[in-house]
């Protein structure tokens, strides 16, 4: 059975595993400046930090509107038995719900609620490939999904907390306060919405060896096939002694280093970095 994965941009995928898994994305707008950009296709996050280091305001996303969604529905739907579109999380943005009224109109295209953001969805998009490849049928393949997304695991680590207070997620005070003790938030995605979960504290880059330990040591209910290790800009070294963690604390047989896209850069700014991966059933 042909069945074509659709993404919006925000599973920060890499060119090359899109291409590996023969995903097809569509791009959020990035509005920066008063213009609207595609993300991932003429702005990355490079440029928002740039904006934002000469003194300009955060950017924001626009969810992908109806009329996009409808287009490439429209364009894949004839092409194959079926569609199936996954979408960051409901609770962070407007996407699922522009693609579920533009999916109405076609007898074959399915829309999954990743309940997640970056390589949490990304996750999602990369077992419904497998599962395509497999053979699973549509009917089953999204109800595999849906419950998979309960078991996806997606958080991290902040080193500043300049741009969440650009964005109203965090008081001056607050920063001041962490900045002073530095202390550094773990964000993690539970049931489709971000929160604090701990803080660490120290250096940034023993804060993240302690973070891996915390998240990954002694498990036995871990998917061993692969996990995410996700950052803005984040020292090539410190990446390395994440990496070099994970390997000690993880059954992973693949890790996977990506950037992250536009959407978290600009709610987390430089200097973050998280691990994500699926628990068992």
């Amino acid at each position: 059975m042909s069945i074509q994965i659709t993404s919006d941009s925000t599973c920060d995928l890499s060119p090359a595993l899109l291409q590996s898994y023969g995903v097809r994305i569509i791009p959020l707008s990035v509005i920066q400046g008063g213009t609207s950009y595609k993300d991932g296709v003429d702005i990355q996050p490079a440029d928002i930090f740039a904006h934002v280091e000469q003194g300009g305001d955060l950017p924001t996303t626009s969810a992908v509107s109806v009329g996009e969604y409808r287009a490439l529905f429209a364009e894949l739907s004839p092409q194959h038995e079926a569609v199936v579109h996954i979408t960051i999380s409901a609770d962070f943005s407007s996407c699922y719900q522009n693609a579920c009224i533009a999916a109405e109109e076609f007898g074959n295209v399915y829309v999954v609620d990743s309940r997640n953001l970056s390589t949490g969805h990304g996750l999602v998009v990369v077992e419904a490939a497998l599962a395509a490849r497999r053979g699973m049928a549509p009917d089953e393949l999204v109800p595999f999904l849906r419950e998979l997304t309960g078991r996806v695991e997606a958080s991290f680590l902040i080193d500043r907390l300049d741009y969440m207070v650009k964005g109203g997620r965090c008081s001056a005070v607050a920063m001041l306060g962490a900045n002073l003790l530095r202390l550094k938030p773990c964000i993690e995605v539970r049931d489709g919405k971000m929160g604090v979960v701990k803080k660490y504290r120290g250096a940034f880059a023993k804060c993240l060896v302690d973070y891996v330990r915390e998240r990954l040591e002694g498990r036995t209910d871990l998917v061993p096939d692969r996990v995410f290790i996700t950052h803005t800009t984040v020292a090539p070294e410190t990446v390395a002694a994440v990496r070099q963690a994970v390997e000690q604390y993880g059954p992973f047989a693949e890790i996977l280093e990506t950037d992250a896209g536009c959407t978290v850069s600009s709610h987390c700014g430089p200097g973050t970095l998280g691990i994500l991966f699926i628990r068992k059933a």
